[in-house]
């Protein structure tokens, strides 16, 4: 049976930041699950809509290996529901992949697993990730232990890269 990553969705997400991890990790064997509130159709940034594979409420955080979060907007209302942050939280306390991408630290930050950690996003939340206690560096992906991030969509095929080295290395 594939291993489960879930790819969380929201509102405003970056499409590229959304659909490059979610196939990309079909792609690899692995089961890709797209988690949202909410079952109803989520438009992303450039208008592309999306529906989710499964909603929050019925996800047992176990069940995963991993966590994607894509940027564009949608980290701002992904960090306001607790269950997401819970799964953040839990993905990250039992040494699983959490990989943000672009504004998806700001769920880092709300789930607390920031402080102290090296890593990178879009350069608009530096303040916010030094801020919340994150040694903060300009670079395409920022690998600190199960945590993998990146600045932007032109960083997918390096963050991508660092994803599926992790998941491959993760007991």
């Amino acid at each position: 049976m594939a291993k489960k990553i879930a790819v969380l969705l929201d509102e405003l997400v970056h499409e590229h930041e959304f659909i490059y991890p979610y196939f990309r990790l079909k792609e690899a064997g692995f089961e890709s699950v797209s988690v949202a509130t909410e079952k109803r159709v989520y438009k992303g940034k450039f208008g592309v809509p999306f529906t989710p594979d499964m909603l929050i409420a019925d996800v047992t955080p176990g069940e995963f290996e991993g966590v994607v979060v894509p940027g564009g907007y949608a980290p701002d209302y992904l960090r306001r529901s607790r269950a997401m942050l819970s799964l953040v939280e839990e993905m990250n306390d039992n040494g699983k992949l959490v990989a943000m991408i672009c504004h998806a630290g700001w769920v880092g930050i709300s789930a607390g697993i920031v402080k102290g950690r090296t890593l990178t996003s879009t350069s608009t939340i530096r303040d916010d990730m030094s801020n919340a206690g994150a040694i903060w560096i300009d670079q395409s992906v920022v690998v600190d232990g199960n945590l993998v991030t990146s600045r932007s969509p032109a960083d997918l095929p390096d963050f991508m890269r660092e994803v599926l080295r992790v998941l491959s290395v993760q007991k």
